[in-house]
């Protein structure tokens, strides 16, 4: 994990660790980068989330480009994905996402994407660290006329809807639906995606004010969503977080449909119509023992990789793999985006639901869930540092898992975008998993806070 980017790009407090300045610079040293061996006028397109600092970032980062040489074109609110879809269809040399994803209003993050959609590689982020934390390179300013300009893309987020609508041929008539936008990017784009399909849609949580973003809404809190489609007799409910790029559902009877049964749903079905490349599934160590029983008894194989959609996509990058996600809910079609999109991963399940004329409950039953606990430790910056080394977590881990036995598993590890150490304990037993999950993370918060 890099200096200034995590998993999920650079993130932070909007204008305290993340300020105005270092937006700038990244925007500086990320046209230096990405537009070293080209000889024209590099062009970056940004789009942006519905938190309150996103204007003001996007100035900064527009201000950082601009003054060396390159051309903005700003996308206005968009999904993550949009960018990197849009980062094609225009012809950019890059795109950048400001957005925190499902985290608090008062964070945000930058995200950078490459001319062909796919987020940067750790070399290339490398490299953009070594400039702006140690002045590797001078900055190139330019002057006079060779100063970069900003222009708009007044149909942004509609060029991305159409994109979604061409992936499925099916009509979504008849489904009654309610979608939580988590007061983010969503609330721009799913209505029209979603009735333009036919579907009857309800949206909630889609009135965005720059500080609402993901407050006891979308991905993150499904309480309320799931009430509601019980409530009014509802065939599905669609949660996405605030850059909606993750994706979760509800079934008609009001269960939580997470990221592991959405891509058992969708491989299977991928798998029966002879569209899923090898017959293998990409996924995360986070991934539910479950998914792994169900793909065992459907013929699927797995792939397993590090925490982060970025080697989620690296894996099925290397290997030609159709799908792969997170049990979050980011989750991947090859086929049609170069990154993690929820409205594009939901359009895939509804025509799942009408093509085979099951009820969400029914899919979402094919694969049973291990009990899973997961304990987040907020520690100091200086205590993350030093968690690979500490001997006393380490061994209450080892005690753990020998408790444990082969009836379950432990996983442990930094979160790559917030200040936290997440403890995550599987196994049969519930009242188990989550003594142990406390007795983790006590020790993690004794020895690092």
């Amino acid at each position: 994990m890099g200096r200034l980017f995590g998993t999920d790009g650079a993130r932070g407090i909007a204008n305290t660790e993340l300020t105005c300045e270092l937006a700038m610079n990244i925007g500086k040293a990320a046209a230096m980068v990405l537009t070293d061996e080209t000889h024209k006028r590099p062009m970056v397109l940004i789009g942006k989330d519905t938190r309150m600092s996103s204007d003001m970032l996007e100035s900064a980062l527009a201000a950082g480009l601009c003054s060396v040489g390159a051309d903005v074109c700003s996308l206005g609110v968009v999904p993550t994905p949009a960018v990197a879809y849009l980062v094609r269809l225009y012809g950019a040399d890059a795109g950048v996402m400001i957005s925190a994803s499902h985290n608090p209003c008062e964070f945000n993050g930058i995200k950078i994407f490459n001319s062909q959609g796919y987020k940067l590689s750790d070399a290339l982020e490398e490299e953009i660290e070594n400039i702006v934390i140690d002045n590797a390179k001078p900055y190139n300013l330019k002057i006079g006329g060779d100063v970069g300009k900003v222009t708009m893309a007044p149909n942004a987020a509609q060029d991305y809807i159409d994109s979604v609508k061409k992936t499925v041929s099916e009509n979504f008539d008849g489904l009654k639906i309610a979608i939580d936008c988590a007061n983010g990017s969503s609330s721009v784009t799913a209505k029209k995606l979603f009735e333009d399909l036919g579907a009857q849609a309800i949206l909630l949580a889609a009135s965005p004010n720059g500080v609402n973003i993901n407050a006891n809404c979308g991905s993150t809190h499904m309480d309320h969503l799931r009430n509601f489609v019980v409530n009014n007799n509802l065939d599905i409910g669609l949660a996405f977080d605030g850059d909606a790029d993750r994706f979760l559902a509800v079934d008609e009877l009001g269960n939580l449909v997470d990221g592991d049964q959405l891509i058992a749903i969708c491989a299977k079905y991928l798998k029966t119509e002879g569209k899923l490349n090898f017959d293998t599934a990409v996924v995360t160590v986070m991934s539910n023992l479950g998914f792994f029983k169900f793909c065992e008894r459907e013929g699927i194989q797995t792939a397993k990789t590090k925490v982060g959609d970025r080697y989620v996509l690296e894996e099925m990058l290397k290997h030609r793999y159709t799908i792969g996600g997170e049990q979050s809910g980011h989750i991947i079609f090859h086929d049609y985006a170069t990154t993690g999109d929820g409205q594009l991963t939901a359009v895939q399940l509804l025509s799942i639901l009408k093509k085979t004329g099951k009820k969400l409950s029914e899919l979402a039953a094919e694969m049973t869930k291990y009990p899973q606990t997961m304990i987040n430790v907020k520690v100091s910056a200086i205590g993350k540092a030093r968690f690979d080394d500490d001997e006393e977590i380490k061994l209450a881990i080892a005690t753990a898992e020998k408790e444990l036995g082969d009836d379950g598993r432990i996983l442990v590890r930094i979160s790559g975008t917030e200040p936290l150490i997440r403890v995550m304990v599987e196994g049969i037993d519930k009242q188990q998993i989550e003594r142990i999950a406390s007795e983790i993370a006590e020790v993690v918060r004794e020895r690092l806070i």
